[in-house]
């Protein structure tokens, strides 16, 4: 439990739904369609799709989702995969022979197709209780009337919008700058998309006049993207990945997302006494890093559309061996840099309803406001997940058309005991396996509470050294660098998490992120 001297937020208790995410009237849309009649599919479509607005910088129309999904009274998991393709015509050897070493990150040839319309359009369509037009109601509602800039949102919006280029700098700035906290955002022209959406379902994304603008506004800007390719962007049923640690299974979205390298780090951490540490203290740190080290460099081998030695990352035999590769008075050397792009931003929702239905989704568009370009008509903003492919001739990642990049937004959940317990998630990009093993940690290893493990202050060993939020004081961090860890404290913290547990009791606990603007709220 919390200090209550000291500045904190308390957990969220209910009984008969909550939902967690990163802005405030994201979680009460979901709760409202909860309180309708909705069940937690419905609730976390129309919320994720409001957060379009709502944070801008990080999701949108023109992005990609991941979701796990527990049926309500059942305890098994699907596994959504909404990400999208690569557009037939792109080739690595085109771009070697332009002298490229990477996916420009900017630049057209980082478009990929968007999956999440599709995704949602087939989540309701499966799972939901009500009709597609409710749940996106609200999100037209806000998308014409606009959404108060929340501060968090400022901030991150400040930084990215240098990204922005042409077409989008009139849509995403006001008076040709970011907006500060409390001015109004607004998309009217995607208002009219997601009325489309409403009427047509995925025929009003993907096929005609709002599939025209994508179209006709990528060519313009020089890329190889076709009618067909968008026509053909579906949506893949699948089932998790999972691995235990002590005492609870761990399930995560199949690659091409990334979520396995938070299964391996956990089995990694599992061959040493955690528990004994101090969970704020230099000698956790160290060994998570050494061990984020190992698991990301198998991460960079292995993880891409489709993964053909997955069964070799996640297996025993190669976490044992890795975990003694750490010693507790060394440095590994930084695993070899990505030639793909890495970053953080994305938004997450987490619903539970009275059923005891419980969705775990994420949705981005990658950097912030994705590649930065918009189509002309509507003003859908593009995203650049084609930068997570890797030019290198023949490795798993390589790009090509028609097939999908490895991506870092993964959705959690855990098990114990065969049932479902929490779905979570931990924004930040590539920390995000880096964060699922935190927080599991923090729960199993010291016993912490659900905010209390969501507030802790974050480590992550990222390309540029051994990053430090500023809850770690200056003995921590001199003890770290004496160790050889070059210590570099991140100009924006770590990631945000969010998650519900479902007691035993019946009684679901909400946890949401300080580090963000949003709230956990039930009914």
């Amino acid at each position: 439990m919390r200090d209550f001297h000291l500045p904190g937020r308390s957990a969220v208790y209910a009984e008969n739904g909550v939902c967690a995410t990163s802005h405030p009237l994201a979680a009460q849309v979901a709760v409202d369609v909860l309180k309708s009649g909705g069940n937690a599919v419905d609730a976390a479509v129309a919320g994720a799709v409001l957060l379009g607005f709502c944070e801008p910088q990080m999701t949108g129309l023109g992005g990609d989702c991941f979701v796990l999904l527990k049926p309500a009274g059942e305890e098994r998991v699907l596994a959504l995969n909404g990400s999208g393709r690569a557009p037939a015509g792109l080739s690595a050897a085109q771009m070697r022979d332009r002298g490229l070493s990477a996916v420009p990150l900017r630049g057209v040839e980082a478009v990929t197709l968007p999956g999440a319309v599709d995704a949602f359009c087939t989540l309701v369509a499966d799972w939901g209780r009500q009709p597609l037009a409710q749940s996106l109601a609200p999100a037209i509602h806000y998308a014409e009337a606009g959404v108060p800039v929340a501060p968090r949102v400022a901030f991150d919006w400040a930084d990215d919008a240098p990204s922005l280029q042409g077409r989008a700098r009139d849509l995403f700035l006001l008076n040709g700058q970011a907006p500060k906290p409390g001015q109004m955002f607004r998309a009217p022209g995607q208002a009219e998309v997601l009325r489309r959406i409403a009427q047509q379902g995925r025929a009003g994304f993907y096929e005609g006049e709002v599939a025209d603008d994508m179209i006709a506004s990528l060519r313009a800007l020089g890329g190889t993207h076709t009618l067909d390719d968008l026509a053909a962007t579906r949506c893949t049923w699948g089932e998790p990945v999972q691995g235990p640690y002590k005492g609870i299974d761990l399930l995560e979205h199949p690659p091409n997302g990334q979520g396995a390298t938070a299964i391996l780090l956990l089995k990694i951490l599992s061959h040493f006494d955690l528990a004994a540490m101090d969970p704020f203290g230099a000698a956790r740190v160290h060994l998570e890093a050494e061990a984020a080290k190992l698991a990301y460099d198998a991460r960079n081998r292995f993880i891409a559309d489709p993964a053909a030695r997955i069964d070799h990352m996640l297996s025993d035999d190669t976490a044992a061996k890795l975990a003694g590769l750490i010693r507790a008075d060394r440095v590994i050397a930084t695993a070899a840099p990505l030639t793909e792009a890495i970053h953080r931003d994305t938004i997450y929702i987490t619903v539970v309803d009275r059923d005891r239905m419980a969705i775990s989704l994420i949705y981005s568009v990658f950097w912030g406001f994705g590649s930065g370009m918009a189509s002309d008509k509507f003003g859908l903003n593009f995203q650049n997940r084609g930068a997570g492919f890797t030019l290198t001739a023949g490795h798993p990642n390589e790009a090509a058309g028609g097939k999908r990049p490895m991506h870092t937004i993964i959705p959690g959940m855990v098990m114990q005991g065969g049932r479902v317990t929490m779905p979570f998630g931990v924004m930040g990009g590539g920390y995000q396996p880096a964060g699922h093993a935190r927080l599991i940690s923090n729960l199993c290893d010291f016993g912490m509470d659900l905010q209390s493990a969501i507030d802790a202050p974050r480590s992550f060993a990222g390309q540029d050294g051994l990053e430090l939020e500023r809850g770690y004081g200056e003995v921590v961090r001199a003890e770290l660098a004496a160790l050889g860890h070059h210590i570099v404290t991140p100009d924006t913290p770590l990631g945000g998490a969010q998650a519900i547990v479902l007691g035993a009791d019946g009684v679901l606990v909400g946890g949401s992120d300080p580090r963000k603007d949003g709230i956990a709220l039930g009914y």
